[in-house]
């Protein structure tokens, strides 16, 4: 037996790691992996939290504390500060800081300036609408593969429990407790599809457009039309009709994204004019 032939007889726990990572066998990517995919514990659609935060190393407390600040509204949109003012804020040393600005910067939450300090950028509709052009295509892209994936019982229990949830939230008028279940619901159906890459991308969407969520959960209508969507959807994904699940979860998150930036048009404090 060759070192080719003995690699090959490996399993993939017995194969040598390099300094690339694990060694990848031809073979290997055209053998389908049976186990069914884990759930992230953050979703697709996080709450912001500060579990956990004291226990990080300093820049990842400084980025999650801020962070935090942001979505929360602790920091509203247009606040401005010097990168020694939100070292004190935080009780950091402005090292840590800078790299956690820097993470924010990247994911669009502030604006930083040298010399000039931080501000926490406002959004205008336009830029809601630029995220919900990603977030949505994204969501239903992940219906379609657990429709095509399939639905285990247990995964299906849950789904339609989350769904009887809803609709007696619904009845009560518990627009807020809905809104978290909705939430939930969907990242069910993320984490589900079994697309780490893809629910990273909707984390990082969520985020963007969080304030702005949180800004319309009192003001939307009852949820009566949603809850007949989402269970349409459900019953379609257990099915295993992808075409079905991709169609109508298409049009429940075109006419979602449209009430949220006619509400929002209706408010406009805290969200910038475009331009």
């Amino acid at each position: 037996m060759d070192a080719d032939d003995a690699m090959a007889a490996m399993t993939p726990e017995d194969r040598p790691e390099t300094a690339e990572g694990p060694q990848i066998v031809p073979g290997d990517l055209a053998r389908p992996k049976k186990a069914r995919p884990s759930r992230a514990p953050a979703g697709s659609r996080p709450r912001p939290t500060l579990a956990g935060v004291a226990r990080m190393p300093a820049r990842d407390r400084a980025y999650h504390d801020l962070k935090f600040r942001i979505l929360e509204g602790r920091l509203p949109p247009g606040t401005k500060l010097l990168e020694a003012e939100v070292a004190s804020l935080l009780g950091l040393s402005r090292t840590p800081v800078r790299e956690a600005l820097i993470r924010l910067e990247e994911e669009d939450l502030v604006e930083v300036r040298p010399r000039h300090g931080i501000t926490v950028k406002s959004q205008s509709l336009d830029d809601l609408a630029q995220i919900y052009d990603v977030l949505s295509p994204l969501e239903v892209r992940a219906a379609a593969r657990l429709a095509r994936r399939g639905l285990e019982e247990d995964e299906a229990r849950r789904l339609s429990s989350l769904l009887d949830q809803m609709e007696r939230e619904t009845t009560r008028g518990d627009i807020v407790q809905w809104s978290h279940l909705d939430n939930v619901f969907h990242s069910e159906l993320v984490g589900l599809c079994g697309n780490r890459r893809l629910q990273a991308a909707l984390r990082l969407c969520w985020d963007q457009q969080y304030r702005a969520h949180m800004a319309i959960v009192k003001l939307r209508p009852r949820p009566t039309q949603s809850d007949r969507e989402h269970r349409a959807i459900f019953e379609a994904i257990r099915a295993g009709d992808e075409r079905l699940a991709t169609h109508l979860h298409a049009q429940h998150r075109d006419r979602a994204d449209r009430m949220a930036l006619s509400i929002l048009r209706q408010q406009a404090g805290g969200f910038a004019a475009p331009g």
